[in-house]
């Protein structure tokens, strides 16, 4: 936290905007990731928001530090089926590929096809811009047994210490 005000500080007396939007006032920042509430997690770093019976799925601010810049990005078309815990595709970045595992199962009914062109959104917006698919829950009950935001927090500062 003291590293956090400080480089605040430090910004602002040298009257420096960061690269990133500001944090929203309904999340919660650890270090410099972004962790926004009413959103579910994964300890293998997805977030899922669902909406009018539809689930958003992407990586987390926490995931795409730990990558760095996103270069590529596979994702299945409409359609396909993911399973809860199963891979869905990949992330590429200069330092590793990962795969990107599905928080819920069910249906595939939209892919962010500007990831193909700008795969960057990932890392600049990974919870606006930078989502991956829109998947038609065959199971809402599923999201439950996921982490929210103060949960997966916690998980991130114990992995990080590990």
């Amino acid at each position: 936290m003291a590293l956090r005000l400080w480089a605040s500080s430090a910004a602002n007396a040298l009257k420096l905007s960061g690269a990133r939007a500001a944090a929203p006032a309904f999340s919660i920042s650890r270090f410099f990731s972004t962790v926004p509430d009413g959103l579910k997690y994964t300890t293998s770093h997805e977030w899922v928001k669902h909406e009018d019976g539809v689930a958003t799925v992407g990586i987390t601010d926490h995931a795409q530090e730990h990558l760095g810049e996103v270069v590529f990005v596979e994702l299945p078309e409409a359609g396909a089926e993911v399973s809860a815990g199963g891979s869905f595709g990949n992330v590429e970045s200069v330092k590793a590929t990962s795969d990107v595992n599905s928080p819920i199962s069910g249906e595939v009914v939209e892919v962010n096809s500007k990831l193909t062109e700008k795969p960057d959104l990932i890392n600049s917006s990974p919870y606006e811009d930078g989502w991956m698919i829109k998947v038609k829950p065959s199971n809402p009950g599923e999201a439950d047994g996921l982490l929210d935001a103060a949960k997966y927090t916690k998980h991130c500062e114990e992995e990080d210490a590990h």
